[in-house]
């Protein structure tokens, strides 16, 4: 097999190397396996702090009343159900998930809360969004893009449904910018998080993943010369906690 065809045939699953085909159904085995304690993971992983990562990405990404928004791999659904209350009754929320028990558990979530009117949940594939061109004037993705086997082939689907004039907005673990923060992200993410999710989740392996997966996603300078050629303008990002988290943000024009 030549190295060219060895690329083109497989992709990474953390730091494996597994056949393209098969990156779907090992991450939704992740994702059916923790959904249950996933916002107790991320509060306990972060300290609380994917909370004002994400309080950041709603300020920034100035939605208002009547807009549509497309949430992917909206997950639990908190961000959604902030940007339901921003779009209003005359507005509209689509929350996507590639993960049916991620999703059940984001619907559950909005409805205890009382949001349902104005929030659409579907399952759909980041690489193919089963919608029409040119009809959401916002989409976010916050710390999905790591997962998807494609990452090009989704950014390019969301360019396709973004009206003229709407933004994307991806919220992602990213590079450290200071060597000392470098190192004790390294210590606590490979040696705490997977022990914390096998104890909370009782399910180490699919926190080492996770860790794994952050490692091989494009830091801040490459993500944005990917968005770049996808067809995204003004891209740029935002550092939050020394670069450990980044908000990338674009252009449809």
């Amino acid at each position: 097999m030549t190295k060219q065809t060895f690329e083109k045939s497989t992709t990474d699953f953390g730091f494996a190397q597994i056949p393209i085909q098969e990156k779907s159904q090992r991450v939704a085995e992740v994702f059916h396996s923790v959904a249950n304690k996933y916002d107790l993971m991320n509060d306990l992983m972060s300290f609380g702090l994917h909370r004002l990562w994400k309080k950041f990405t709603l300020a920034e990404s100035n939605a208002r009343p009547g807009q549509v928004i497309l949430d992917l791999a909206g997950g639990t659904g908190d961000l959604a159900a902030e940007f339901a209350k921003k779009v209003g009754k005359n507005g509209h929320v689509v929350l996507a998930d590639i993960n049916e028990k991620m999703l059940e558990q984001g619907r559950l979530r909005l409805l205890d809360r009382g949001i349902s009117g104005n929030v659409t949940f579907i399952q759909a594939n980041a690489e193919c969004l089963p919608f029409q061109d040119n009809y959401f004037d916002c989409i976010t993705i916050a710390f999905g893009l790591r997962n998807v086997t494609d990452k090009a082939a989704a950014l390019k689907s969301m360019y396709r449904v973004l009206k003229p004039g709407g933004k994307v907005m991806i919220l992602e673990f990213s590079k450290p910018v200071s060597p000392l923060l470098s190192s004790f992200y390294d210590a606590y993410s490979f040696n705490i998080i997977p022990k914390l999710g096998g104890w909370i989740t009782n399910d180490e392996k699919s926190y080492q993943y996770l860790v794994e997966s952050i490692r091989m996603h494009p830091d801040q300078k490459s993500l944005k010369s990917l968005l770049q050629s996808c067809g995204f303008e003004d891209v740029d990002y935002h550092n939050l906690t020394g670069g450990v988290v980044a908000l990338h943000t674009g252009f449809k024009y």
